[in-house]
């Protein structure tokens, strides 16, 4: 008998690797990252108007690096244990907790304290999401994959800020990111039922640790993941040392287009165009990467991440700045392809922490970048910018020369 051509929903939906796990994980990042975003991006503003000093946005900026690096690796071991669909559930409920502290008592301490808890979801849930990616997708897939999953993971971080930034200007700083605290508390709810229903089960990948704990995955690294490894800490550098900083330099070094200032709104409208931009590029991104090498795709994300820092410094108006954040949303550029990679050189069984061990390995590097900001912002902010972009430029530089291919043959679909 014939086989039934593919209609072009179906067509679709195999392009994009859309399997029901993934479905439910997508819904997942954009409720919680949507009601994340609305908050997160103005929390320095928030810190700043409940009587902290400007050195504790930079510290928080730092802690998230620091909690991204020390959550990563019992994320990715958990994930292995439990099996993500139980791990993705306690992390949940680990940012849910996050939420409700901040907003029962509005004090700055109570924003570092409840960030232990909710700058951990993205950190640890992320080897299991990868891991779920990996296991769910065939090997020709798992950039287009990871490439999907940053692509919805965008809709939220451009939209988010936007909804807070209009809080900001509806109610000020400090009512105005409760209230956005409220909202990411409600679609936390939503998104924790939906996830339940829509990940299919999982069994934990070992009950007992294979081949060691991190020093073991640590060692078993492939000399290609960490050239890539050494890369990516000096290019993160270059986004780090300065992230805190750039909401206070839009908002209080910039001219807006209709006012004297960036508002929050037209902040959030910049954030929206740098993450339209990165969508822009993800899929036909993805398409090629999937059939052909990487590190050309990488190369290009590390060389815009260089440049973000020297165009914000000579972003003076609104429209120039609009330019810089096209900038800045190119650096997604190849970012899919780089955590593809990743799951390429990371043992089968052992993926969610292989993952783990790169990203503690990472972060708690790049914490020291973050750290390192907040003082340089002091010096000026053209020290910090400047230092930021040399950075990049070495990371971009040793990833040029150190940085290999993995040979990736066609996808039988192309025959």
């Amino acid at each position: 008998m014939a086989t039934r051509p593919m209609t072009i929903r179906q067509r679709l939906v195999d392009f994009l690797g859309l399997r029901r796990s993934m479905v439910g994980l997508l819904g997942m990042v954009v409720l919680l990252g949507m009601g994340e975003k609305m908050a997160e991006r103005f929390l320095p503003l928030y810190l700043i108007a409940l009587g902290s000093s400007t050195l504790w946005p930079g510290f928080l900026n730092a802690l998230d690096n620091l909690l991204s690096a020390l959550y990563s690796f019992p994320g990715g071991w958990l994930a292995d244990r439990l099996g993500v669909k139980r791990s993705l559930l306690l992390f949940n409920v680990l940012a849910m907790s996050g939420f409700v502290v901040v907003i029962a008592i509005p004090r700055w301490e109570a924003v570092i304290a409840g960030s232990f808890l909710f700058l951990s979801w993205t950190a640890i849930s992320l080897p299991a999401t990868m891991s779920l990616v990996a296991t769910s997708l065939p090997k020709e897939k798992r950039v287009m994959g990871v490439s999907v999953h940053s692509l919805v993971r965008r809709i939220p971080m451009a939209l988010g800020p936007v909804c807070g930034g209009i809080f900001i200007d509806q109610w000020g700083p400090v009512t105005g990111v409760r209230v956005a605290f409220v909202a990411a508390l409600l679609m936390a709810m939503v998104a924790l039922v939906a996830q339940q229903k829509l990940i299919v089960d999982d069994q934990p990948a070992s009950s007992e640790p294979a081949g060691g704990g991190f020093w073991a995955m640590l060692r078993a690294m492939r000399p290609e993941l960490k050239t890539l490894l050494v890369a990516d800490i000096l290019v993160r550098f270059c986004e780090h040392i300065p992230y805190a900083y750039v909401v206070l330099w839009a908002m209080t070094e910039v001219s807006g287009y209709d006012t004297a200032r960036v508002s929050g709104t037209q902040f959030g409208i910049l954030t929206t165009v740098e993450m339209a931009t990165a969508i822009l590029c993800y899929l036909p991104v993805a398409w090629l990467a999937d059939r052909g090498g990487k590190k050309r795709y990488v190369l290009i994300t590390f060389v815009n991440f260089t440049l973000f820092p020297v165009a914000l410094y000579f972003s003076r108006s609104f429209w120039p700045l609009m330019l810089a954040f096209v900038v800045r949303g190119l650096k997604e550029f190849g970012e899919p392809t780089r955590k593809a990679l990743i799951l390429e050189l990371a043992p089968e069984g052992r993926k969610a922490a292989a993952f783990g061990t790169y990203y503690l390995c990472r972060d708690s590097m790049v914490a020291l970048g973050a750290f390192t900001g907040a003082y340089l912002w002091r010096l000026g902010p053209e020290v910090n910018l400047f230092t930021a972009a040399a950075c990049g430029v070495a990371g971009t530089a040793w990833f040029a020369w150190r940085g290999r291919d993995l040979h990736i043959p066609p996808a039988l679909s192309d025959a």
